[in-house]
């Protein structure tokens, strides 16, 4: 956590509420490096669940994390706490960067006379009505509508950075897990699991691409799981890519960015871990089927993702999307798409 700086009555003292999911709090990352780009002795805290904590401690750009327990709307003494915390803090303003309710409702708590909101489609639910002043964001992809929200505070296409931290914990144990992997001299990293099943893609298809990588590049792949099914699902990998693949021990999120920083290509569907990997500078390979690839794809000119069949539906029928949609993706698809990034690498190096 970085030390709360001393703030006059000229340095706003602002609140970002994004509370979750682990891949829109990274979205958010830039949000709170532009205002502390453009607002050097700011006071910034941000509003987040449990789940999403351990990406922001130690954030350069944050001076203080406000976490919320699961199932804080339902708990009046929950809310009451929040209230007093945050009107203590006085704040300025609130960046509401979610476009609900509920995350409405925290920059309305904060008692900030200014609560700056998505305007439009991406203004949902009462949160409109609930915040002050809303922002017309028409970027496409998801972390450049993030930073348009910035606009009514005279930040106007600033530079998007992440600055993801590495504690120093972290760094050792990746380069531990490396090379107990045997993975010293270089490797990738596939990334089967996903909130979602109509995310995932096929295991046996996983291991084809990083049968292929082991042969045609020599580049050996590191498979990470979370939870019993994907572990399985990682040993498969693992089992049918001819020996190219190791499963990785058990990692935590702030670990999988450590690693993500060591690797020289990231395979994913669209889930936190493929934009960590994206935020951390690493290239990848994003895989996507019930959400469009133009908005959540990993950001950067640098990474590629495919997408054959896209579902129109609202968030609860993509979350149980048939298999087709992810399925539509060959392995031959995924394998082009590595084969561009180490083949634009390999020129680089030349």
């Amino acid at each position: 956590m970085a030390t709360i700086r001393a703030t006059d009555g000229q340095s706003p003292r602002i609140l970002i509420v994004r509370l979750s999911a682990i891949g829109d709090v990274i979205h958010g990352m830039p949000i709170a490096c532009a205002l502390r780009e453009r607002f050097p002795n700011a006071l910034l805290a941000w509003t987040v669940e449990q789940r999403a904590t351990m990406l922001l401690r130690e954030h350069q750009a944050i001076d203080e994390l406000i976490e919320l327990p699961r199932r804080w709307l339902r708990s009046p003494r929950v809310l009451g706490q929040l209230r007093r915390r945050l009107r203590a803090m006085k704040f300025d303003i609130a960046v509401e960067a979610q476009g609900l309710t509920k995350s409405a409702i925290v920059a309305w708590l904060s008692g900030a006379k200014r609560r700056i909101g998505f305007g439009g489609r991406w203004g949902r639910e009462l949160s409109q009505r609930i915040n002050t002043e809303t922002v017309e964001t028409p970027a496409e992809h998801v972390v450049d509508r993030n930073v348009q929200l910035l606009r009514p505070l005279g930040i106007d296409s600033p530079v998007v950075r992440f600055r993801v931290p590495e504690p120093l914990l972290d760094r050792i144990a990746a380069e531990e897990m490396i090379r107990y992997c045997g993975l010293a001299d270089g490797f990738g990293i596939m990334n089967m699991g996903a909130g979602w099943a109509s995310k995932l893609w096929p295991a046996e298809r996983y291991a084809a691409v990083a049968a292929h990588l082991g042969r045609e590049r020599g580049l050996p792949t590191m498979v990470l799981w979370a939870g019993d099914e994907e572990r399985a699902m990682a040993e498969r990998v693992a089992a049918g890519s001819g020996g190219h693949a190791r499963r990785a021990p058990a990692t935590t999120l702030t670990e999988v960015a450590a690693l993500a920083r060591r690797a020289t290509l990231f395979i994913g569907s669209d889930t936190g871990p493929l934009h960590l990997a994206a935020a951390v500078g690493t290239p990848c390979v994003g895989l996507y089927g019930p959400w469009p690839a133009k908005r959540h794809g990993p950001y950067g000119p640098q990474h590629i993702a495919l997408q054959k069949m896209f579902f129109e539906g609202p968030t609860r029928q993509r979350r149980n999307a048939p298999s087709k949609y992810m399925e539509a993706i060959d392995v031959e698809d995924v394998c082009e798409a590595c084969e561009r990034i180490l083949g634009r690498d390999d020129r680089n190096a030349a």
